[in-house]
């Protein structure tokens, strides 16, 4: 099946097999491989994308469910001049990261969790990333690198 869709501002067509889920066809057709295929099950976070502004897991929801839709992947979270988003500068100056597996899904969620969820306390972030696991960090940094990088998204 053809497929279109707006991946990172520009325009995107994919042919493909009509079981194929979008993480699988953003890093095999589109190669954009900075969506991680973690779990498979939507537990772990590792492949979360922005679809018509809002992150969703892109492991348990077929490509052709979003024909015509808007996709962001982290590999269009930067300025076209290279500079990082809020949120990926937070995450690099919060040493919010280690292995990095789950930092691109992370980042995604923070972001969107960011913009929905304006005024969220510590508490209440460590709740809304719940979706999203990390084995490495134990949270503290990630979750300081949100509060940074919403601070920088709200200037």
């Amino acid at each position: 099946m053809q497929v279109k869709f707006k991946v990172n501002g520009k325009a995107a067509s994919v042919d493909v097999a009509p079981n194929t889920l979008l993480v699988h066809a953003l890093r095999e057709n589109l190669k954009l491989t900075g969506t991680h295929v973690g779990c498979d099950t939507a537990q772990c976070g590792a492949c979360t994308v922005h679809v018509n502004g809002r992150a969703i897991k892109s492991c348990n929801t077929l490509a052709v469910q979003h024909n015509g839709a808007e996709i962001t992947t982290i590999e269009g979270m930067a300025a076209a001049d290279g500079t990082m988003h809020p949120m990926q500068a937070a995450f690099k100056e919060c040493h919010g990261l280690q292995c990095g597996f789950c930092t691109p899904g992370m980042v995604m969620s923070a972001v969107d969790l960011c913009q929905n969820h304006p005024k969220a306390s510590e508490g209440e972030i460590r709740e809304l990333l719940e979706g999203n696991l990390c084995r490495c960090t134990g949270y503290q940094n990630i979750v300081k690198a949100v509060q940074q990088g919403h601070a920088a998204m709200a200037k």
